[in-house]
Formats: C-alpha cells, sequence, structure tokens
C-alpha cells in the first residue's frame, strides 16, 4: 500500500473519539469529532493549488485529500469550536513511493501551510513528522479493520512542553446516518465497529 491508497481507504465519514494528554499538568482531556475524508486526484484543482502555494510542480502529486472535522473537546471555553478543513497533497520520493512530501494548506500543531515527510511502514501505518518553526510533531495512522482507524500522535514544543493524542476512528455508515432520525429503523441499523460500540 502507498500512501495514495492508504487514504482512497479513509475516504468517508469517520466518528473520532480521543483523549488528550497535557503531560506538563499530568490530566488528560476527552474529545469528539466527525470528520470526512474526500480523495482527490492528481489533476484535482485543489490538488494543483496547494502544490503551487508551496511552489511544487504539480506533476510530482501522486494526488491527496480534502479532510474536514466539526468536534468539541471536554476543556472547551463557550468562544472555542474544533471546526476546520484543509487539504492534504501527496508528493512522492522518486525513488521509493511509499516516502515522500505530504503538502498541507493548514498544519495540526500550527494552523499554517506546512510540508511534512510522510512513510508507510512495514505494518501498513502511515507516518507523518512534521517540522514547525516552535514545536515538531509526529503522527501515525493506521487501520485494524476496514472500517476502524487508529491515530496516534505527539507534540512537542521547545522548551519541553508535550502533548500526546490517541483518537479512535469509526466509519459512519452513510445509510445509517440518514435514517438516525427514525427510532424503529434506528434499532435494525447495524453499526459498524469491529470493537462492538
Amino acid at each position: 500500500m502507498d500512501a495514495m491508497e492508504f487514504f482512497n481507504q479513509s475516504a468517508g465519514r469517520w466518528r473520532s473519539q480521543r483523549t488528550t494528554h497535557h503531560l506538563a499538568f499530568r490530566q488528560a482531556e476527552k474529545g469528539s469529532s466527525t470528520i470526512d475524508v474526500t480523495a482527490l486526484a492528481a489533476d484535482d484543482p485543489k490538488i494543483l493549488e496547494i502544490c503551487e502555494m508551496h511552489e511544487i510542480d504539480p506533476g510530482l502529486a501522486a494526488g491527496g485529500a480534502h479532510v474536514t472535522w466539526n468536534g468539541e473537546m471536554a476543556w472547551d471555553k463557550d468562544d472555542e469550536n474544533h471546526k476546520g478543513s484543509t487539504v492534504f497533497a501527496i508528493v512522492p520520493d522518486p525513488e521509493d513511493p511509499r516516502k515522500g512530501r505530504m503538502l498541507r494548506e493548514r498544519g495540526y500543531a500550527e494552523i499554517v501551510p506546512v510540508i511534512g515527510r510522510f512513510e508507510m511502514d512495514e505494518e501498513e501505518g502511515l507516518t507523518l513528522v512534521t517540522e514547525y518553526e516552535t514545536m515538531s510533531s509526529i503522527e501515525r495512522f493506521w487501520f485494524v479493520g476496514p472500517h476502524v482507524r487508529m491515530r496516534s500522535s505527539a507534540v512537542k514544543r521547545f522548551g519541553g512542553f508535550n502533548t500526546s493524542t490517541f483518537c479512535t476512528e469509526v466509519r459512519i455508515d452513510p445509510d445509517a446516518e440518514a435514517t438516525e432520525s427514525s427510532p424503529k429503523e434506528k434499532e435494525t441499523v447495524p453499526f459498524i465497529s469491529a470493537l462492538g460500540w
């Protein structure tokens, strides 16, 4: 599997349950979100635009993804929201398409355009390392089944302040979501989860 195949497998709507560990405070915070992933072909206008933003030849891109999310965390204040979207473009290394650059419209740790390095590991997990001006992050995504994905991330700020996050993401069956408002039908809709939720 290469990174583009990983994005194709990730396409759809996901329900994410997250726990973030604030290591400096020795406390954990829970949250949840809905994530929509759309795989993008190499010639998609969004891919061309982000390549131009980073001054990378669009002909080198293998494709990418458009991701939107809407979530909340336990410590949120009234004026906080966790909504957003970003575009990823994959630029594989010529000698190994399982490694390369990941162009992002906005980063995970800082909301700025950024270029990270990706690599598919021997267990078909996708690891992404990103260096920012004031911090660095490492993220890993992997599937434990066709409809269950795990995600972990660690952020290190210069000076030693760290957070780590672990997410379990379950693909939402679009048919189940469409009938969710009907109590009678809801009982018969299969909720896809290898974890038995």
